[in-house]
């Protein structure tokens, strides 16, 4: 996993709304919580993805921009995202090639083919500030603690 005080790896990747997301684009604007997934349908991050959903106004009112990220295609995640009645913020692909933007902050995992389970909390400068593997389902309420905590 990345680490704290690390400058974060840029990237541009595609989401499921059909639009190219960069981490650079958020700088000095906005925090940003990376949410790293092995894939769309699983059981895990179907409970995920709606608790996230419910609190968004709360990660917005703290600068901070949430975003899924995995190896599925934007096309799975557009379906996926459509199943669990919609997913308001960016999914993103890590489809090709695949895994390079989760390799690049150590969330890969090259003999499965899929990300772990972690998120990496990036700062308005471009500074991890928060790195963790999830053991079991993430508590969203901790994430945006965590998001409040690097606001200020």
């Amino acid at each position: 996993m990345i680490e704290v005080g690390t400058e974060a790896p840029d990237f541009k990747l595609d989401s499921q709304f059909g639009t190219e997301y960069s981490l650079g684009q958020f700088k000095g604007n906005k925090n940003v919580m990376l949410v790293f997934y092995p894939m769309d349908w699983t059981p895990t991050w179907s409970k995920e993805i709606p608790k996230i959903e419910s609190m968004i106004d709360r990660f917005n009112a703290v600068d901070t921009q949430v975003l899924g990220v995995s190896v599925d295609s934007k096309h799975s995640h557009k379906n996926w995202a459509e199943s669990l009645g919609g997913v308001s913020y960016p999914l993103l692909q890590d489809f090709h090639p695949k895994g390079s933007m989760a390799t690049s902050y150590g969330t890969y995992l090259e003999d499965k083919g899929f990300t772990t389970r972690s998120t990496v909390i990036v700062d308005k400068k471009g500074l991890v500030q928060y790195s963790v593997l999830a053991n079991g389902e993430r508590v969203i309420s901790e994430l945006l603690a965590e998001c409040k905590k690097i606001n200020g």
